[in-house]
C-alpha cells in the first residue's frame, strides 16, 4: 500500500512563513508528478503547485512569487515553502503524487495525503 503523510502545517501570522513536507512510503516503483493542493471551507480543492519528474514546476497565480515547490526524489519527498502568507492562504493543504507501485505493471495511480491545516491570522 502507498501512503502519503504531510507535516508542517500550523498557525502563523500574515507575512510569516511555513514549510510543508510530504513523504511517500509503501510499495513504490517510481513517482511521477507530485503536487500540493488546498481546500478552504466551502470551496473546491485547487492546485497550488506541481512538480514533474522532468523538473518543471507550475503554480497557481495566487501563490506565484511566494510559494516554492521542491522535491527530494531519493527520499520520496515533496516540499512547499510558503512565504509572505496571507489570510486567504488559510486552508487544508493536501499532498498528491502520481505513483507507479510495481515494476511489472506500467499503470500509475494518484494518491492523496490526509491533509495538514494551515491557518494565517491577520
Amino acid at each position: 500500500q502507498v501512503q502519503l503523510v504531510e507535516s508542517g502545517g500550523g498557525l502563523v501570522q500574515a507575512g510569516g512563513s511555513l514549510r510543508l513536507s510530504c513523504v511517500a512510503s509503501g510499495s513504490i516503483f517510481n513517482i511521477n508528478d507530485m503536487a500540493w493542493y488546498r481546500q478552504a471551507p466551502g470551496t473546491q480543492r485547487e492546485l497550488v503547485a506541481a512538480s514533474t519528474t522532468g523538473g518543471s514546476t507550475n503554480y497557481a497565480n495566487s501563490v506565484k512569487g511566494r510559494f516554492t515547490i521542491s522535491r527530494d526524489n531519493a527520499k520520496k519527498m515533496v516540499f512547499l515553502q510558503m512565504n509572505s502568507l496571507k489570510p486567504d492562504d488559510t486552508a487544508v493543504y493536501y499532498c498528491y503524487a502520481d505513483i507507479r507501485p510495481y515494476a511489472n505493471n506500467r499503470f500509475t495511480y494518484g494518491y492523496w495525503g490526509q491533509g495538514t491545516q494551515v491557518t494565517v491570522s491577520s
